[in-house]
Parts: structure tokens; sequence; C-alpha cells
């Protein structure tokens, strides 16, 4: 089992949460974070002044998954995440990290039967 956390601009929500039905994930947790990156941030005018933002907002997504679908799971992310072919600086960031254990509170399964 694997965890896999993808943080994405939030106008790319819906397309990333269509790349995934179509690999037959449908179970997620979606996030709304700040952070920033390589953009370091952007500025804003209010009233005529610049104001330095420090914090961008972004969208993460947390998938908990099994094995045979986490390349998939990464693929539709990075292909509906990605603005235009090549990408650019803010689209984000994919995390895989292994997941222990998973139980679900309803039944008290646990593992994989429990994603």
């Amino acid at each position: 089992m694997k965890l896999i956390l993808a943080t994405i601009q939030p106008s790319k929500l819906e397309a990333v949460k269509e790349a995934l039905n179509r690999v037959e994930v449908f179970r997620l947790t979606i996030v709304d974070v700040q952070g920033f990156g390589r953009q370091k941030g952007r500025g804003e005018i209010y009233r005529g002044h610049e104001l330095a933002m420090s914090l961008v907002r972004k969208v993460q997504l947390q998938i908990a998954v099994n094995e045979d679908f986490v390349e998939p799971t990464v693929n539709a992310i990075l292909e509906a995440g990605r603005t235009g072919q090549e990408g650019r600086i803010g689209d984000g960031k994919i995390f895989v990290i292994p997941l222990e254990d998973c139980v679900r509170i309803r039944t008290g399964e646990r593992g994989p039967e429990a994603i």
C-alpha cells in the first residue's frame, strides 16, 4: 500500500479528478493548502501598493492505493496536472510514501481490503 500526496494548482483539480476516474481511482481526500517553492510566492497590488505574498494557494490530494494502482494514479495526476506540454514552475509535486496500515472504521477491516 502507498499514500500518494499530490500538491497541484487549484485550477487543475477538476481535470485531475476526471483523469483519476478514468484509471478507476475514486477515493481521495482534498485539502486546501498554502506554500511556495521555486516561484517564491507572488506580489499583489492592494490600494496602489505592492504587497509581497509569501504563500501561494494550492490543493493537496491524499490518495491511499494498493501497489497495482500507484503508477496509473501518478501518471493520471502528471497528465492532467501539468500546464501545457512542457509544464511550468508551480505545477506541483507528487510524493509516494509507504503506507504501513489502513483501518476502515466502520468494519474494522485492515490492510489493502480497507482501502
